[in-house]
């Protein structure tokens, strides 16, 4: 099956804060903007950035996955192995705060994946992750 890009639509409470997030931390290229929302290519997919009032935006929560608590909701991108280790040591240089550290989880079980968490400077949770086997992204 051939992947697809998709389309993702966030709030944020600081759209310049985050704008300068997206472009600068984690080199999307801006697409289409207004003083309301922004477009960024984000790595092959569209994710849209709306300004939302603070009292308006939901509080996040988390949920355990192999001892962690994962923030819930989140998204992210499957980047292959070499990718992920690169852009971990990308985003540590420029001080990204993690929520989860970059390591191996599920290791030696199926679907043994390499996975990092860390928050958007509005606090949008975001997983990246990688599989040295691709075969092993739906491994039950």
């Amino acid at each position: 099956m051939k992947v697809q890009p998709f389309h993702l639509a966030i709030p944020v409470s600081d759209l310049q804060k985050c704008r300068k997030f997206y472009k600068e931390i984690l080199g999307c290229g801006e697409g289409r903007s207004s003083d309301h929302w922004v477009d960024f290519n984000f790595f092959g997919h569209q994710l849209v950035i709306h300004y939302q009032d603070p009292q308006e935006t939901k509080a996040s929560t988390s949920n355990p996955v192999d001892g962690k608590d994962v923030p819930v909701p989140h998204f992210g991108v499957v980047l292959q192995w070499e990718v992920f280790h690169e852009f971990a040591k990308l985003l540590k240089s420029k001080n990204v705060d993690f929520v989860i550290e970059p390591y191996i989880r599920f290791e030696g079980k199926p679907g043994e994946q390499a996975t990092m968490f860390f928050k958007d400077p509005c606090g949008n949770a975001l997983e990246f992750k990688a599989f040295k086997d691709m075969g092993q992204l739906f491994a039950k």
